[in-house]
């Protein structure tokens, strides 16, 4: 065993104090938590949403996306917090499936722009008509103050972090 790994496991097994998080980060981690279980329904949610117009929710954001603005692959992936691969994946099968097309990029050559079909934009209708039944259901039982009031401190949040990612 290395003089480091028996240092470390001597730490580990001393019963040494653990660092401990202070009640700000007691409750920044029960955000963190609630935020992940929150994300996990609302991906459920959302493909049960988009399920009958034989959608997912990942290729849900995808065309939401690509609706949005014209936009490259990479561009949607950072818009929407993921890996480009990833969204490269979703746009090349939406592409196969009709649902948009790729169109060249003014701004850069090899970067085509993501650009919703005709009947991608029906999909994306019909998917759109099915969540604001389902918003506006919720958004009446917990209360449009209590909402935005949420949405303001989420919003801090991606911000803190945001400008910690840039730091690093």
């Amino acid at each position: 065993m290395s003089k480091d790994l028996a240092k470390r496991q001597h730490v580990v097994n001393s019963g040494a104090a653990k660092p401990g998080r202070s009640p700000a980060g007691d409750a920044f981690a029960a955000l963190a938590i609630g935020v992940l279980q929150l994300a996990g329904h609302l991906t459920i949610a959302g493909d049960a949403l988009a399920k009958p117009a034989g959608q997912t929710s990942a290729r849900w954001q995808v065309l939401a996306a690509a609706d949005h603005a014209n936009m490259s692959v990479a561009q949607i992936a950072r818009a929407l917090g993921l890996a480009r691969q990833g969204v490269q994946r979703l746009a090349d099968l939406i592409e196969a499936d009709g649902l948009a097309r790729y169109e060249d990029n003014p701004a850069h050559l090899r970067a085509k722009l993501l650009v919703l079909t005709p009947k991608g934009r029906k999909v994306l209708d019909a998917i759109k008509a099915r969540q604001a039944v389902w918003a506006n259901a919720l958004g009446a039982e917990l209360g449009e103050n209590r909402l935005r009031e949420a949405g303001v401190v989420l919003s801090r949040v991606l911000d803190a972090l945001k400008a910690r990612a840039e730091d690093e």
